[in-house]
């Protein structure tokens, strides 16, 4: 009797997850630690100088907190109304928030005391941040505008009141002080240059502006708007580059992490998306307890924050311990590779050396001045599929000998043929380009008079196919060039900025000695520290 055969299951078992090193770098962050607010979490963000503590925006207070011990170190509460939007200056030392009342507040860090009071706006101010140079602030309120404010006198610059419906998100350039971008429950997306009266560019989102971020090059920034994220290229007049659908309920916050290099994105929907800046892929999830409002980011990522409606914030903090045990561990495999690998170094340098006495056949032909002979022995198809760069080399010698003309002259169409197939076929590889195009040139040239006779044959047909590739080619290059152009630009504005600051830096240290203004002196609040 046979034996039965059993049904084979395991065809149908789960396969294996794959930990990519985004998924092992990320979830290094561990269990969170919750800490219940008063209120919806409105807004959490990072100073960008150590120990980089989190400032929380939330009810009627701005709670600053330490990322190590995850407890209240500051509280700036001398807000009547709601709080809203407190964001770091990027030296650490000042904060600014808005409120329901539509006031703007400059605090000193350190002291908690109120330094600017901007009165200007006539409903509640949700976002509120510093500019590139330090001495200006950006506010982006309910009652429709953005304002434009300078530090140093307490006086009001620029409204620009382009929106049709409250402002909710905004941000200010990293590289530009002049540069400032708002967004609106108008769905509309609007960019100022504070050196002009009007907006310079406007951009329908598609469904209304929740968070809008820059990325540090200053060129590109990108929206959170319903379910999707968009991506911006502010340099080529606002084209859209990508857009994000990875959520399934509005998109509240957006933030950078990793020096730019991953892109984060909180949701209704609990969770919270990391993205790869260079292909705009999901890299890692991170699911909260409840609907997310707000988040931030460490500059070195040891701590990620999240903000929910409920009121709880969630503090993810890397186990720095471990980290450093398992970057040791990867060192001593890597000085165990490393001697692994010099055992076999001599004896490879040996092999080498003695193969390096053999003379190729077409060298000896070269020796002898039969260019012909040469050029036929490295256009057999084994050599050009193989090694093609010996392929371009001899060419190249050819021309620095000025003798591929003589070479390819009195050619059969079948050898011309494979010849300016390997033009078409190479011609687009950088390490050959500028030696392949002298010798499309120089056939060409021996070639001109005989071009009729090519008309309908295989030479011909070939010949149109390099006048295509070519024309391709330049298309690139102008690409390239107009690419090129962009990324002066950036960094342009890098330079123009440096040269702000530099300017600026005795202005800077008077900032150790700013004192509250008479506004902020008369300002009366119950403190309830």
């Amino acid at each position: 009797m046979s034996k039965f055969k059993q049904t084979n299951a395991q065809i149908y078992a789960k396969t294996a997850t794959v930990l990519s090193p985004d998924t092992v770098y990320w979830k290094k962050l561990g269990v969170p630690t919750l800490v219940k607010e008063f209120g919806a979490i409105d807004y959490i963000d990072f100073s960008p100088v150590e120990p980089y503590q989190f400032a929380v925006t939330a009810s009627v207070r701005v709670q600053i907190y330490n990322p190590v011990t995850k407890l209240v170190v500051k509280n700036i509460s001398k807000f009547q109304e709601g709080a809203h939007g407190g964001s770091y200056r990027n030296d650490g030392k000042l904060l600014v928030a808005g409120d329901d009342q539509g006031k703007v507040r400059v605090f000193d860090v350190n002291t908690k005391s109120i330094l600017r009071i901007f009165d200007g706006h006539k409903a509640p101010v949700h976002r509120t941040f510093f500019n590139a140079d330090r001495h200006h602030v950006s506010s982006f309120s309910d009652d429709k505008t953005v304002r434009y404010w300078d530090i140093a006198t307490e006086k009001h610059i620029k409204t620009f009141s382009e929106h049709s419906d409250y402002i909710r998100a905004g941000c200010t350039s990293p590289v530009s002080p002049n540069i400032i971008v708002s967004g609106g429950y108008d769905k509309k997306i609007n960019m100022y240059d504070t050196r002009t009266k009007e907006k310079v560019l406007s951009l329908d989102n598609g469904s209304p502006v929740e968070s809008l971020i820059f990325l540090p090059s200053g060129g590109i920034f990108i929206s959170a708007g319903g379910t999707s994220v968009n991506v911006y290229d502010a340099l080529a007049g606002g084209r859209k580059i990508a857009q994000l659908s990875q959520h399934h309920k509005t998109i509240t916050c957006l933030q950078l992490a990793s020096e730019g290099k991953r892109l984060l994105s909180g949701s209704l929907d609990r969770h919270v998306k990391i993205y790869d800046i260079a292909t705009y892929q999901v890299v890692h999830t991170i699911d909260n307890s409840n609907a997310v409002l707000s988040l931030g980011v460490s500059k070195n990522d040891d701590t990620l924050v999240t903000g929910m409606v409920d009121g709880l914030i969630a503090i993810h903090r890397r186990d720095v311990d471990k980290d450093k045990d398992g970057e040791m561990k990867k060192f001593r495999q890597s000085k165990a590779r490393a001697r692994y690998d010099n055992i076999f170094q001599s004896a490879d340098e040996q092999i080498v050396e003695f193969r390096h006495d053999r003379i190729e056949q077409y060298d000896r032909m070269l020796r002898k001045y039969e260019y012909s002979k040469a050029l036929d022995r490295v256009m057999l198809p084994s050599v050009m599929g193989k090694t093609p760069e010996k392929t371009v080399a001899l060419i190249k010698e050819l021309i620095r000998r000025k003798g591929l003309d003589r070479a390819l002259t009195g050619r059969t169409h079948a050898f011309l043929v494979r010849f300016i197939n390997f033009l078409v076929r190479n011609i687009g590889d950088y390490r050959f380009t500028p030696a392949l195009v002298d010798a499309a040139n120089i056939l060409l040239d021996v070639y001109e008079a005989d071009f009729e006779q090519f008309a309908g044959t295989e030479v011909g047909k070939i010949l149109i196919n390099l006048s295509r590739r070519l024309k391709k080619e330049e298309q690139i290059i102008s690409d390239f060039l107009e690419v090129q152009g962009l990324l002066e630009m950036i960094s342009a504005a890098a330079d123009v900025n440096q040269a702000v600051n530099e300017d600026d830096e005795a202005e800077w240290a008077l900032d150790e000695e700013l004192q509250p203004s008479v506004n902020a002196q008369k300002q009366a609040v119950i403190n309830i520290d």
